[in-house]
């Protein structure tokens, strides 16, 4: 079975391109939903965050995604530690849930695919691909916040220009072009 990797940056409609393959019967990973999860249900992980960003870091045992975010979003060194301490977790959660697949390939969705490093373990990586005045206000719309907000997650991210160039293919969602034609051209050369 293949392991493709899916990512792009935010607001690019990877998690749109994730949709069809499902629809298509492929089995999607999605990493960031599987985070959240892990540091909420991983009791290791749970400890390590609480070690690292004090016991506020929880509430009634559930992630304190206020208190993480105030603390790492404007701070890279703080993201960098947070990140490694759920990146391990969640790769390794990855290559589980991927060896219980069946099916001709499995899609691993997520933004930081080459920031964790977890395109080592794939046979390929596609990147969704979009301008950015439109990943912003895309962005923008979907999680209604202000373009100050979008921007500065932005800044978290690897450049797309330099995310694109690593990615085996490309789909682009720029409103130019129909996405579905690129993910049924994929589909059919991985199955």
């Amino acid at each position: 079975m293949l392991r493709i990797g899916l990512t792009g940056g935010i607001g690019s409609g990877k998690s749109t391109v994730a949709k069809i393959f499902e629809v298509l019967g492929i089995p999607v990973y999605y990493a960031d939903d599987e985070a959240r999860k892990l540091m909420n249900e991983n009791e290791n992980l749970k400890q390590q965050i609480i070690k690292l960003f004090g016991a506020e870091s929880y509430i009634d045992g559930k992630l304190n995604r206020k208190h993480i975010s105030s603390l790492v979003f404007n701070n890279k060194e703080k993201l960098a530690v947070l990140n490694s301490i759920t990146h391990p977790a969640v790769i390794h959660h990855g290559e589980e849930w991927m060896r219980k697949q069946n099916a001709p390939y499995a899609i691993h969705e997520a933004a930081l695919i080459f920031e964790s490093g977890s395109n080592k373990n794939l046979d390929y990586v596609i990147g969704v691909s979009a301008p950015e005045s439109l990943r912003i206000e895309r962005t923008m719309q979907r999680d209604n916040i202000p373009k100050e907000q979008v921007l500065a997650r932005m800044k978290n991210q690897m450049d797309e220009k330099e995310k694109m160039q690593r990615c085996d293919f490309i789909i682009y969602n720029d409103e130019q072009q129909l996405i579905l034609p690129q993910v049924l051209g994929l589909h059919r050369k991985f199955s």
